[in-house]
């Protein structure tokens, strides 16, 4: 007999991209799937795939704090738990800060981070209220290693996964180990999905428009000539595997580009750091 145990995963943005393939991993492997979306229609191919004790597709805009506490409560109520939440939903927008209409700024920080913490607090209180004491869950932050190392043309995108990380980091920091809620943010590089065909960018800032500029070199070449792009079935296998690693990190860096990218902040800060170390001499009281 098997000792199997299906983990019952929440995924928000499940209408394309990684959220999808997260979802669809979790679902081959045995584990049941609340899958949230905007246009929860895109999802109908997975329903007809899998009977209801294993899929539950609701519509979800995590910038509505109502539908994500109604969102965990029709999980909670059909499956009794949650064990993993992926708190995926996002987007990205191009343009040079200076171009950036504010409207499309703040709709970037609305879902990206704010959506983001609207979800978190729902999973902190169905891990630590819903699910039996001690249980606890995963929550896995879909941050990026733009919200690491600060990226040309996606500012404000960067913006919101840098403080997606702080409050992560922060979150981890203050939770009470005997609830058990172990959090992982997930920095990918760049990984091949719907994001580069499907990017916006605003009209250009005419003070960039020298082809030397970065955003300038970006806008004419495409996402798709600047970035190594890795493979989307396997990158999500990495994000599912990590929600059973028993002690997961706290940051989860997934491909070679975002590691690279990474240690070179890592090492600029450390130059930074022993160039002006001998500046905060003498200035305690």
């Amino acid at each position: 007999m098997s000792s199997f145990t299906p983990k019952v995963w929440l995924i928000t943005g499940t209408s394309a991209g990684l959220g999808r393939a997260v979802a669809e991993i979790a679902l081959e492997k045995g584990d049941i799937v609340v899958a949230t979306a905007r246009r929860p229609s895109s999802l109908d191919d997975l329903a007809h795939r899998y009977p209801k004790d294993r899929i539950l597709i609701l519509s979800l805009d995590v910038t509505q704090p109502d539908q994500v506490a109604n969102a965990f409560a029709e999980a909670t109520r059909v499956f009794g738990r949650i064990d993993v939440v992926l708190n995926n939903a996002g987007f990205g927008h191009g343009a040079e800060l200076e171009a950036m209409e504010e409207d499309k700024a703040r709709a970037i920080l609305e879902t990206n981070f704010w959506g983001a913490v609207n979800v978190t607090k729902e999973s902190l209180r169905c891990f630590r209220e819903t699910n039996p004491p001690g249980v606890g869950g995963r929550l896995l932050q879909m941050s990026s290693y733009a919200g690491l190392v600060g990226l040309p043309a996606l500012s404000f995108y960067s913006a919101s996964k840098f403080a997606l990380i702080g409050a992560s980091e922060t979150l981890a920091a203050e939770l009470d180990p005997a609830w058990n809620i172990k959090v992982t943010i997930i920095e990918p590089g760049w990984i091949r999905s719907e994001w580069a065909s499907k990017s916006t960018w605003s009209p250009e800032h005419p003070a960039y428009k020298n082809s030397n500029v970065p955003t300038a070199r970006i806008r004419s070449a495409g996402w798709d000539k600047l970035a190594t792009w890795k493979d989307s079935r396997r990158s999500a296998e990495a994000f599912y595997r990590i929600a059973s690693v028993p002690n997961p990190p706290l940051h989860f860096l997934v491909g070679k580009d975002a590691i690279e990218a990474t240690r070179k902040k890592i090492a600029a800060l450390s130059t930074d750091i022993d160039a002006y170390e001998m500046w905060s001499e003498g200035l305690e009281e």
